[in-house]
């Protein structure tokens, strides 16, 4: 994905939240048994689903919980990409944002 392509998915990823598209933050996958079947969940989606993948990985555009987990500290966020690394959602991201992928 080039820059161009990158921040009009972030334009529409912060628009749909701003619009108030419901996303599943909970339950938070505790296990990695949870983990794997949210994962499962994003592989069975067509990969082009920016939607599908916002709903079922729980993205909201703010800090979430009571630790106001952020995907800043999450280990799929490449800092100087502003993306998310984890390959079922490869999408551009901000630092302030989160998704229930998040992991330390």
């Amino acid at each position: 994905m080039n820059s161009e392509q990158q921040n009009a998915t972030l334009r529409k990823m912060a628009q749909l939240m701003r619009d108030g598209l419901k996303t599943q933050t909970e339950p938070f996958p505790e296990t990695e048994k949870e983990f794997a079947a949210i994962l499962e969940e994003l592989r069975r989606l067509d990969p082009g689903d920016l939607e599908g993948k916002m709903v079922i990985s729980g993205f909201v555009d703010h800090p979430y919980g009571p630790d106001r987990q952020r995907c800043m500290e999450c280990m799929y966020y490449l800092v100087h990409r502003q993306w998310c690394d984890l390959p079922e959602l490869a999408v551009p991201v901000e630092a302030d944002w989160w998704c229930r992928l998040w992991r330390i």
